[in-house]
């Protein structure tokens, strides 16, 4: 009899542990996180960092899982905003390039020339710019949490070095799907060409296309030097600020402790990647010039000149982006 008390108490327990552990394995989530480039790029270390942290600090409780090479979008950067926005995509680190399209306010930091340095980035994003930024994304359905970068973008050809506009003359340059990318690079003279990353590199190997602009990680890590790329100017054109983000009804459906932690940990993981990607600049162009690349630094009077030449692309843009947020960001960069 005792021995039959004691198998049914054991059972009993059994059974309890048994709900007890589905019970806690209901209450983990995994959320999906898209990023364009994968950890073998500061880009793609910055979303294995958040997740990383997420994992660490909530106990498995909440989970990221990180899709590179924007796989969630079949390869089509340019949609990851409005998938994110639907729900199909949980979150991500985007780019405020790729995401533009959707959100106009981001063509801020792809406006020619205006955003010298990063000492400007960095007060265009922390001030009032950057809260006018984020509110407008939000506004779009999606969550704002946090601030990474991709960097500076320079411009590198085939042909011959780029001092000025000049030298751009007629010059085939993959670009961005992004109207104001093709309007900075008619405006220097050269042909804008429209293609994805994917589609780039094997047109800039066979010829198809004599240049790209890049940052340098991109530049270094991809080997962008090997398929033709001899001459690289540094002209900091624009900067790419990345954004962590969560789609609204995803965010609306943690908890508040959970709101936090994402919130928290992609801060976090903005910063170590900010730090990092800035560290590594000097090193980088280091190893660029070592492979035989030939630099170009332009001058005063040389930066002058391409901010005459895309004055009208700074006109046109300026009130489709809001003179409220480019006013704000003019400030900033006047008071850093």
């Amino acid at each position: 009899m005792t021995l039959t008390r004691s198998m049914a108490r054991l059972t009993a327990g059994l059974a309890g542990a048994a709900l007890l552990s589905a019970s806690l394995t209901a209450q983990a989530r995994e959320l999906s996180v898209s990023t364009v480039l994968s950890d073998a790029f500061p880009w793609g270390q910055a979303a294995e960092k958040w997740a990383d942290l997420v994992e660490e600090r909530s106990g498995g409780e909440l989970t990221l899982r990180v899709y590179p090479n924007s796989q969630l979008v079949s390869g089509d950067q340019t949609r990851e905003f409005s998938a994110m926005r639907s729900g199909l995509i949980d979150a991500a680190v985007g780019s405020t390039i790729n995401w533009s399209p959707q959100v106009p306010e981001l063509n801020l930091f792809s406006l020619p020339f205006f955003i010298p340095d990063e000492a400007a980035v960095d007060a265009v994003t922390s001030g009032e710019a950057g809260e006018l930024v984020f509110a407008a994304i939000e506004s779009r359905g999606v969550m704002p949490l946090a601030w990474g970068e991709n960097g500076f973008r320079q411009v590198s050809n085939s042909r011959g070095a780029i001092s000025l506009p000049e030298d751009l003359e007629g010059l085939k340059i993959r670009v961005v799907g992004s109207p104001l990318f093709q309007d900075t690079f008619s405006a220097l003279g050269a042909d804008p060409t429209q293609m994805s990353w994917t589609d780039a590199q094997p047109a800039l190997t066979t010829g198809a296309v004599d240049g790209q602009e890049n940052p340098l990680s991109v530049f270094d890590v991809a080997r962008i030097d090997q398929v033709g790329q001899e001459h690289l100017t540094l002209w900091n054109y624009m900067n790419d600020p990345l954004i962590f983000a969560v789609n609204q009804q995803v965010w609306q459906s943690l908890s508040e402790e959970q709101q936090v932690l994402l919130r928290e940990t992609a801060i976090e993981a903005g910063e170590w990647e900010i730090a990092m990607t800035r560290e590594q600049e000097s090193e980088r162009l280091a190893a660029i010039q070592e492979r035989g690349v030939t630099v170009t630094e332009l001058t005063d009077e040389q930066y002058q000149a391409f901010v005459d030449a895309t004055q009208s692309v700074y006109e046109k843009w300026a009130p489709r982006i809001g003179e409220d947020v480019v006013n704000a960001a003019q400030s900033a960069i006047d008071a850093r």
